[in-house]
């Protein structure tokens, strides 16, 4: 279960953020609390708000915001809020604390390439020299949940080791959060694996399949299992499932020799499953082969982006990379190298520090140049909430 004091104080803080007004100084002092309150979702202590204090006054804002970050709560908290809702099909922010969770905090604060998330053999575990917590296991989340239970500083007791050497899976199959127990458990669980595709363009891309409908991309790659009639009426199939299935179907056959296994009958749930990796493509990759038997059958994982052309060249995919690849490694590369996913960052970012959308030209002007900010300046998601906290401390100035 998730701890419940946590969870109210998780509560607590979200109510008052909420309410927290649009910022109004009266000084520079009043800036650093609002700086401090909404990065670390605490309120500073006097000496660290007289340093903050200091800094504004000597016109360095990103100077104050980065001593609010080196507070444990914005990692514990802040950070855990951001990313948590990416772990789960509900989006749920109240989930415990994960692999998935803890490698973006782990790699926030390590200042680590942000387009790693989708390609690294990495993930973040507690560093039990340091703290007494049940060893990291593949099947079950006891290691991270204790971590959760007992409100441990994820700032000073994360460390950055190696999934291929903690999981079977080989090096060259790893790709980040992709292949994290937690996503395998969220979206490999059952199903065809297409889910592991959605919700990476939701939480990394910030887009859904329904904005990326284009039904003049070629129908070849979609699988046997889409019936090109469905209801025995083929303009639904045309213009609905073709516009979706054209782009996803080849994108989503990086992940063919995944799958979350766990035991359906005595849990059905799959609290205690973990992820596999197999030689050979994975069989719900060939379920309902005879609803459209002169379908594409998958035989690898050899995947390609249709939506390099078409209007799905307003993502930004990279000129550096083919659009070809094989396996989740390589898909990871091509998605986190697109505009998309640099400006998606900084989206999620201005939500979690401004509480809200971007939504005024001047908004929209400041996400292009902390995007800009982003790339150029090596993909750091902690510059980004400094950043962006120095954005919006000024705003109704």
């Amino acid at each position: 279960m998730f701890n419940k004091g946590l969870r109210t104080r998780f509560a607590i803080a979200l109510v008052a953020f909420a309410h927290l007004p649009s910022p109004v100084y009266a000084g520079s002092l009043e800036q650093a609390q609002y700086i401090h309150n909404r990065l670390a979702g605490v309120p500073a202590s006097a000496e660290t708000l007289l340093k903050m204090q200091s800094l504004i006054e000597q016109d360095d804002v990103q100077g104050a915001a980065y001593l609010a970050v080196e507070h444990p709560d914005f990692y514990r908290v802040t950070l855990k809020l951001f990313a948590s809702p990416w772990t789960n099909i509900d989006q749920d922010v109240y989930e415990p604390l994960n692999d998935y969770s803890a490698t973006v905090i782990g790699m926030v604060r390590d200042d680590v390439d942000f387009r790693q998330v989708l390609q690294a053999d990495l993930v973040y575990t507690a560093d039990t020299t340091k703290v007494s917590v049940p060893a990291y296991q593949v099947n079950n989340n006891n290691h991270y949940q204790t971590l959760d239970e007992q409100a441990i500083d994820l700032k000073a007791n994360l460390v950055a080791r190696t999934q291929s050497e903690l999981t079977d899976l080989p090096s060259e199959a790893t790709a980040g959060i992709l292949t994290s127990r937690a996503a395998a458990k969220a979206y490999f669980y059952l199903g065809t694996n297409r889910a592991m595709l959605r919700f990476t363009l939701m939480n990394h891309l910030c887009t859904d399949l329904e904005a990326l409908k284009d039904n003049t991309r070629p129908a070849d790659r979609i699988r046997q299992d889409v019936s090109r009639s469905p209801g025995g009426d083929s303009r639904l199939f045309l213009n609905n499932c073709l516009a979706c299935h054209s782009g996803m179907d080849p994108l989503a056959q990086a992940f063919a020799r995944y799958d979350y296994q766990f035991n359906s009958d005595t849990d059905p749930e799959g609290e205690n499953g973990q992820i596999i990796y197999s030689d050979t493509v994975v069989s719900k990759y060939h379920i309902n082969a005879t609803t459209f038997p002169y379908g594409y059958r998958t035989e690898n994982d050899n995947w390609d982006n249709f939506w390099r052309q078409g209007i799905n060249q307003k993502l930004g995919w990279s000129p550096a990379l083919s659009g070809s690849g094989q396996g989740a490694k390589s898909l990871g590369e091509e998605l986190s190298n697109s505009r998309a996913f640099a400006t998606c960052q900084v989206k999620k970012v201005f939500n979690s520090v401004c509480l809200r959308p971007p939504a005024t030209e001047t908004d929209n002007s400041q996400v292009t140049s902390l995007t800009d900010s982003f790339i150029n300046n090596g993909y750091k998601l902690k510059q980004t909430f400094v950043e962006v906290a120095e954005y919006c401390s000024k705003e109704s100035e």
